[in-house]
């Protein structure tokens, strides 16, 4: 039989996450999945270098899928940053959900340290610049070195969320994961309200105004 010609990324991550599922490991070799797949073994590594680094592309696979359906909503350009990371995180969420039997495949046996999971590489750089992206409001600091650190807490802060978020998911057994879905919305609105620096930015305006006026309260 003639070995398939033109395949793509899409099919071999199709045919892996079938394989796994079926067999709960990966297979023993390219040169075997390629044989029980009818196409020739060159043509795999035309696309990726190991079974490590199609599991890598599948999580990341997931993260734009989510973003292409996101951009297909005028509502969602519209949104301010708090919206569209909620927004973010229900569609993210219903994907993993789609595909809940691989990702609980991939993610249990790491379940309690997620953040050593090779696989999780490029979806946190994806993750990380999708909400550097959002151009959340944080204090000018007017100092470089604090803002790098300002803005790192925020990118690890919100990659260590959306693991913990993950973490909720997996032991989530309600109906629909609708605890999943109270989990997302109250975590991100905490975090909103605690990184809310309108309040803060008042604070910092009086004092400023204080040593300026030099107001003596003796």
């Amino acid at each position: 039989m003639a070995r398939k010609k033109n395949i793509t990324k899409d099919n071999i991550i199709t045919w892996y996450m079938e394989f796994v599922l079926e067999n709960n490991h990966q297979p023993k070799s390219v040169f075997s999945f390629a044989k029980e797949n009818n196409f020739e073994e060159a043509d795999f590594y035309k696309f990726y270098g190991s079974f490590d680094a199609v599991e890598e592309a599948i999580f990341s696979e997931f993260f734009h899928h989510t973003l292409t359906i996101l951009a297909k909503s005028e509502d969602f350009k519209n949104y301010d940053a708090r919206n569209k990371l909620l927004s973010f995180y229900f569609t993210f969420f219903e994907i993993l959900t789609a595909n809940r039997s691989y990702v609980v495949y991939a993610l249990e046996n790491a379940k309690r340290d997620l953040k050593k999971m090779k696989s999780l590489k490029s979806l946190r750089e994806n993750y990380i610049q999708f909400v550097e992206n959002l151009n959340i409001e944080r204090i000018e600091l007017k100092q470089e070195t604090l803002e790098k650190i300002q803005n790192k807490s925020i990118k690890e802060s919100s990659w260590m969320h959306l693991l913990i978020t993950m973490k909720f998911w997996l032991d989530d057994v309600s109906s629909s994961f609708e605890k999943t879905d109270i989990f997302i919305e109250k975590s991100i609105n905490a975090r909103f309200d605690v990184m809310d620096i309108k309040p803060l930015k008042s604070i910092i305006d009086f004092g400023k105004f204080i040593l300026k006026e030099k107001v003596n309260f003796n």
